[in-house]
């Protein structure tokens, strides 16, 4: 993986690139390159086929340095867009998946003029009347320390399916794997554990000042982020579209990678 080191206000931020042709930023999420895994997945393999991809890690998180300064998902907005000046970025696609993707509809309602598509993949971030986004922290903690079944089953379609104890099988993983997780989960805490969980209560009534087209992407078994949330994101964003993907949870981009790429290109090139 080509990675690189960005300084943001003095503090350093992991880079990791892939592909060629335009630029495309990607904002990760948990089940994810710096997230929970060190290196690309089928999925960001596939959209480097038309897109150099690049991707910061959230502070951090990987090999991005922590910034105490940031304690609110305005504070992480704004580090975004310094990170974006810092890279020359003007206006470009952006791809996110869960807090990745909320911190894209976040730039999209204050600084829409940055983005030129945007592409929500289970996105959190809202506040929906009787759906509320599950609670991930309880279930970071395995089960009589071993058994990681409930986290599974938030994240993929399956839970038991060889691919769900891939990533997240019983008991310890590799000390490297664990330690990605546990920064992700570290900054996630710091925007998003203010019950409930992982959501802006203002963003849903700004919404509508995000004109740019916008892809809403859900996996039809999303037990993290209700599909009532990718709705709502398609519903009051200015210009969006919703595409529920069936056969995959909130981890679309890894259950069904191939459809997910495809689709994002599709939208991004059309």
């Amino acid at each position: 993986m080509k990675r690189r080191q960005v300084p943001v206000q003095g503090h350093a931020v992991e880079i990791a690139e892939i592909g060629s042709g335009p630029p495309l930023l990607y904002l990760h999420g948990f089940c994810d390159v710096h997230g929970s895994v060190p290196d690309w997945l089928e999925f960001h393999e596939a959209l480097g086929q038309r897109f150099t991809v690049i991707a910061p890690a959230h502070p951090g998180c990987a090999g991005s340095e922590e910034n105490d300064d940031i304690d609110a998902v305005d504070d992480a907005t704004f580090h975004l867009l310094l990170l974006m000046d810092a890279l020359g970025l003007d206006t470009v696609p952006v791809v996110g998946h869960c807090i990745g993707g909320w911190l894209g509809a976040e730039l999209g309602v204050h600084h829409r003029e940055r983005i030129e598509r945007l592409c929500l993949i289970g996105a959190s971030g809202l506040k929906v009347a009787g759906e509320p986004i599950a609670d991930l922290f309880w279930q970071l903690q395995p089960l009589n320390g071993t058994d990681r079944s409930g986290l599974r089953r938030l994240l993929f379609g399956e839970a038991e399916s060889p691919l769900a104890h891939q990533f997240y099988p019983d008991g310890r993983n590799e000390i490297d794997i664990e330690l990605l997780r546990f920064k992700m989960c570290r900054f996630a805490s710091r925007i998003g554990f203010r019950p409930p969980y992982f959501q802006d209560s203002k963003l849903a009534g700004r919404l509508g000042r995000c004109n740019r087209p916008a892809l809403v992407l859900s996996g039809r078994e999303d037990r993290l982020v209700p599909l009532s949330h990718a709705e709502a994101y398609a519903n009051g964003l200015g210009d969006a579209r919703l595409e529920v993907v069936a056969g995959a949870g909130h981890c679309v981009h890894i259950e069904q990678p191939e459809k997910t790429a495809e689709t994002i290109i599709g939208f991004l090139t059309g």
